[in-house]
């Protein structure tokens, strides 16, 4: 068979039966858009440059629609308290699903090979790849939103359909350039983006601060089972990410400890989400309005302020969706039909149009897509605690990458213990739905390991 070198188009015969690692990411500098599969060995980011990807990456306008539904439920307070414990255990998630694409420098559909099997990782992949499309689409349509609302602010000019098509393609350029590009888009347009939310963030106050000390602060709230649902929203932002952390931990540079990689996750997701989630309460408390883009104009006094967050909200889609909504289905189109990278960024851009998210953001289409949100969540922990159990229980962080790259190898096909275990999980999460993650992580990882020590059929993915 043969791997493709990651520095180089041309494919590098390997032994009969393997896909194996040794030719894998050489030394040598990574060039732009040159992405594979393979264990990664040139890391181009440090600790700093990895939490700002991830700050700019977190700029989600779900965040404000979460803090939105949550108006006449928690206090303001109560919101704070709920969205950094969200924060802190989404950064403990992070840092242990990503621990192995850290150490190994592999990417997560391949981490998944070890408790899914080859064939099996289409499960996971398809629940991680298809939301992500979804919401591309979805991100994008708000984003061309913004900048046809500066259009027609500045020029008269209003064209929602081809500013659309405009910005999915300029997002598709972006993504071609790999984790070259994402890095320096996500580090530079960091600072515009804190920026941007400071400057709401006082707004809001300023404008709205009467009505804000009426309906949100001089309230009870309640710190029951609400609040814990609460703080299951703002970690659920993120829990798509959680599965395929391992395609950007193995980008960062050798030498952190895992409390310190705990922290950097939390304290890069942590402003973001405090700031978007306190504005989407703020705004939609005081005025009940719900439309981020009607929120944050209303909140501007004047055109050139207007201009600029209109364009903070179109800049904070691309750098969402290029770092979250790209990367994972474009890894998983690779591997499942052994694209390059470029052709499957392209692919996967092209099939954001396919979402037609002009109607999902009408009102009628609510239900359907909160609906759609709640069943890809509840596989989302179930996944998860069945990757970390195979990790940290099972394996003791010792991966054979040889056998990872051996498609002939013991996790050919597919370890329907590890199906099994998150389906089980499923069915607990849409029990619990207002906790539904945290409700779906023992039954999963249980269930998962009782199958792997005792059921037959698991025994040679233990290998």
């Amino acid at each position: 068979m043969a791997i493709q070198n990651v520095n180089s188009d041309v494919a590098i015969p390997m032994q009969t039966g393997k896909a194996g690692p040794a030719n894998a990411a050489g030394g040598n500098d990574k060039k732009a858009g040159e992405e594979s599969l393979a264990p990664q060995k040139h890391r181009i980011m440090g600790r700093f440059s990895y939490l700002l990807a991830w700050f700019g990456g977190c700029v989600s306008i779900g965040t404000f629609t979460m803090g939105s539904s949550i108006v006449g439920t928690l206090n303001l307070l109560q919101t704070c308290v709920a969205i950094a414990i969200g924060c802190f255990v989404i950064g403990i998630a992070l840092a242990l699903n990503g621990a192995a694409g850290y150490k190994y420098g592999i990417p997560f559909m391949v981490q998944a090979r070890a408790a899914f099997g080859f064939s099996g990782t289409r499960f996971p992949g398809l629940v991680r790849a298809v939301p992500a499309i979804v919401w591309y689409g979805f991100q994008s349509w708000i984003g061309a939103g913004a900048i046809n609302a500066v259009s027609a602010t500045l020029f008269g000019y209003d064209n929602l359909v081809l500013f659309f098509v405009l910005f999915q393609f300029l997002q598709i350029g972006l993504s071609i350039f790999g984790f070259q590009g994402i890095k320096w888009l996500e580090n530079v347009g960091s600072g515009f983006i804190l920026l941007a939310l400071v400057y709401m963030f006082w707004s809001v106050i300023d404008r709205y601060g009467e009505e804000i000390t009426t309906n949100l602060v001089n309230v009870e709230g309640t710190w029951g089972l609400p609040f814990w649902g609460a703080t299951m929203l703002f970690l659920g932002i993120y829990s798509t990410m959680m599965l395929n952390v391992s395609d950007y931990s193995r980008e960062l540079k050798e030498g952190t400890k895992p409390g310190l990689l705990t922290v950097i996750y939390a304290m890069s997701i942590l402003p973001c989400t405090l700031f978007m989630g306190l504005i989407g309460l703020m705004v939609s408390g005081a005025t009940g309005v719900s439309d981020p883009i009607q929120v944050f104009s209303s909140a501007v006094d004047n055109t050139p302020l207007l201009v600029i967050t209109l364009l903070f909200i179109a800049f904070a889609q691309v750098t969402t969706n290029v770092l979250n909504n790209v990367v994972p289905p474009t890894y998983i189109l690779m591997d499942v039909f052994k694209l390059k990278f470029r052709t499957s960024t392209i692919l996967v851009g092209l099939l954001a149009f396919c979402t037609f998210p002009w109607e999902l953001v009408k009102e009628e289409s609510s239900a359907g897509l909160q609906m759609f949100v709640q069943t890809y969540s509840a596989f989302l922990g179930p996944i998860f605690a069945v990757m970390v159990v195979d990790y940290f229980i099972l394996r003791r962080r010792k991966l054979d990458l040889d056998k990872l790259y051996d498609e002939q190898g013991p996790y050919k096909g597919v370890n329907y213990g590890a199906v099994i275990a998150a389906l089980a999980g499923a069915m607990v999460a849409l029990t619990f739905s207002s906790v539904s993650w945290y409700a779906s992580l023992l039954p999963a990882g249980i269930v998962y390991y009782l199958l792997m020590q005792y059921w037959q059929p698991c025994q040679r993915f233990r290998h």
